[in-house]
């Protein structure tokens, strides 16, 4: 069997001693970085968030295949510093200040490095200004923001007025999601985008890239 589709298959299946294995071999075959990464790792994640959007799969698969992927990602890393191949994108992402749920939020940041995304998780309870400083300073192209409360929503537009104070608007795009947001909220607060579930979170982000 090819070894990317080894690679793709444990992943799925959370072994991560295999997914180590095969990415080793791989390497030491000379597959380029870029093609495990894509083909195997990323290939796999892809199917995992397809399982679990059809309720295939459930929290703890997703764990399982994370665990896998970052088995590979840990010998790919120094690889991609070493060629300078960048990621896709930079995203900062965080639970708003007041709010300290952070599952939807872990679970998209899983998703968005499954996508080959570099995350720069800031945690729960974040505040308006942390957001901004770390994507200026990071370099991040995204800033994404869950609430699971709805006293904590307003934190969201503080952040979009921020970017907009820095004149940042038109490089850092920003994306909220979580239970109590909607499409309807996030255009009201002058949001680039919402997302309703971490698979869908990886797509828009992916759409906001491309974006000028």
């Amino acid at each position: 069997m090819d070894i990317l589709k080894e690679i793709s298959e444990c992943l799925q299946q959370g072994d991560d001693q295999k997914v180590f294995a095969f990415t080793k071999q791989a390497i030491e075959e000379k597959v380029p970085p870029k093609e495990i990464l894509e083909c195997g790792l990323i290939g796999g994640m892809n199917i995992i968030g397809e399982k679990y959007r059809a309720f295939e799969i459930f929290l703890p698969d997703v764990l399982m295949a994370a665990k896998a992927m970052y088995a590979g990602m840990d010998l790919l890393k120094p690889l991609f510093i070493k060629e300078g191949i960048p990621t896709v994108g930079k995203v900062v992402i965080g639970t708003v200040q007041g709010d300290l749920h952070d599952l939807g939020k872990n679970l998209v940041g899983i998703m968005l490095k499954g996508a080959g995304f570099e995350v720069i998780d800031l945690g729960n309870n974040v505040p308006p200004e942390r957001f901004v400083e770390t994507a200026k300073k990071e370099g991040a192209y995204v800033i994404g923001m869950s609430a699971l409360l709805t006293t904590t929503m307003p934190v969201m537009k503080r952040v979009v007025d921020l970017v907009k104070e820095e004149g940042l608007s038109g490089r850092i795009k920003i994306i909220i999601g979580g239970a109590p947001v909607t499409e309807e909220f996030a255009q009201k607060i002058g949001a680039d985008a919402y997302a309703y579930d971490s698979v869908d979170a990886v797509e828009s982000v992916k759409k906001l890239l491309k974006k000028p």
